[in-house]
């Protein structure tokens, strides 16, 4: 009279339910979606760096900016011919204006960070060094005084 049953009365397990898995997927998804980092710039200017042998890596990349220095990309060569143009974030600029473009950086970051800011020059290979003095002459105006230039390394 035992409302149990006693001994080897088998049971199926349950089927695994997948009901949860868009939303695990759609969690992944808005994951890497936050994590990814765009690129920042949009290349303006066509860079090929000259190949070293000799390659050191920037250590905080949050306090280095970019500067290219190169001719302008074919899409922009009818309005501004082939000569070697400065560009500063996403625009065309000139030399002068690289002070303005620093004072703009450093509002950016903590004040107690400011000597550490770095400033990286990716230059193509083929431009005369007329524009590069320039540029480096007006980083020294604005305080910018560790450079780095950007380069490919040599293959052996």
């Amino acid at each position: 009279m035992s409302k149990f049953k006693k001994g080897g009365g088998k049971k199926e397990a349950p089927a695994v339910t997948t009901a949860s898995l868009p939303d695990i997927v759609f969690m992944l998804l808005c994951f890497f979606i936050v994590i990814t980092k765009m690129r920042e710039t949009d290349l303006k200017v066509m860079a090929k760096p000259p190949k070293i042998t000799e390659l050191a890596k920037i250590e905080n990349k949050a306090l280095n900016s970019s500067i290219f220095i190169g001719p302008p990309s074919p899409k922009y060569q009818g309005t501004l011919g082939k000569a070697p143009r400065l560009q500063l974030n996403d625009a065309f600029a000139e030399p002068n204006d690289i002070m303005q473009w620093a004072a703009n950086r450093r509002a950016e970051i903590n004040p107690g960070l400011h000597p550490k800011m770095t400033v990286s020059m990716k230059v193509d290979n083929e431009v005369k060094m007329g524009i590069v003095n320039e540029t480096k002459t007006e980083l020294r105006k604005a305080n910018l005084r560790q450079l780095y230039y950007l380069a490919n390394k040599k293959s052996k």
